[in-house]
């Protein structure tokens, strides 16, 4: 058995394409474009090309990026007092901090202070409790992303058993909240979790964050799998891998995202997807 690929590449262009069409139709009935406010504090240089991909993501979808790029000095009050401005700018639809943040700076005081309705990576208590209580609004980009990735296979999920792998506030936790809404079976395993392989083993949809270069074997991936790889890791060469075993898993599974091309773009399409959604509650 040779995997299929979930392309992310390819499914979030088309999702771009929707957007921005969306957003064409909001034009003609006379309606603003959406906008973005993306926040970058500090130089780190990861984080910098995230926000560069995410501003072109805004050109390509017709959503209008501000920019606020600020040293690494910023105070934490400095910062928070940019956010309640955005939070009171009727113009701007959406909020996003790139994480991490400095060690000065508290992300979870950050992430509070973003008002739920324009939170558009989803991260804020509210917008997390909503998605427990299957009321979802603005929901995880990431998580969303890799949901639209498993529909798109066309296999039926209700019923299978889900195991993700990590369980951090940005990725496992919500993704294990956005599976059950699905109607699977979850299992979320974390760095307590004993016999990790034994859980993996039984998989029949695989969710893996960590941000360790293959930390999953190949060899532990059940037969006919569905394999969601969300990390993404430099090696000494510079090449990028994910954390799971690609090329054996690949062998073994019935589906499974590339990296990269699997779900980092995803992840960008979505934010796109969730910031037109707040423009169209707050001017529908």
């Amino acid at each position: 058995m040779t995997a299929n690929i979930l392309d992310g590449k390819a499914l979030s262009a088309q999702i771009l394409q929707q957007v921005r069409q969306n957003v064409e139709a909001r034009l003609s009935a006379g309606k603003r474009l959406p906008a973005l406010a993306v926040i970058l504090v500090g130089e780190e240089p990861a984080s910098a090309i995230y926000v560069r991909n995410k501003r072109r993501s805004c050109e390509t979808a017709s959503v209008r990026s501000v920019s606020h790029d600020l040293p690494a000095s910023t105070t934490q009050e400095a910062l928070l007092a940019l956010i309640d401005q955005l939070n009171e700018d009727p113009e701007i639809d959406g909020i996003l901090v790139q994480l991490p943040l400095p060690k000065h700076i508290e992300a979870e005081t950050v992430i509070e202070r973003i008002h739920p309705d324009k939170d558009v990576d989803g991260f804020h208590p509210y917008n997390i409790g909503r998605l427990a209580l299957r009321l979802p609004t603005l929901r995880p980009c990431t998580p969303r992303g890799v949901m639209t990735l498993l529909k798109a296979s066309g296999e039926e999920l209700k019923g299978k058993h889900a195991v993700i792998v990590g369980a951090s506030n940005i990725v496992g936790r919500p993704m294990g909240l956005e599976l059950l809404l699905a109607g699977c079976t979850v299992t979320t395993t974390h760095r307590f979790t004993r016999d990790l392989k034994s859980f993996v083993s039984q998989a029949e949809i695989l969710v893996v964050a960590v941000g360790k270069p293959k930390f999953i074997p190949g060899e532990w991936i059940r037969e006919g799998a569905m394999v969601i790889d969300v990390g993404i890791n430099r090696l000494p060469d510079n090449s990028i891998c994910g954390d799971v075993d690609f090329e054996t898993a690949r062998q073994r599974a019935a589906w499974i995202t590339p990296v990269p091309g699997g779900v980092g773009p995803m992840t960008v399409a979505t934010l796109l997807e969730n910031t037109l959604e707040a423009a169209q509650r707050h001017a529908p």
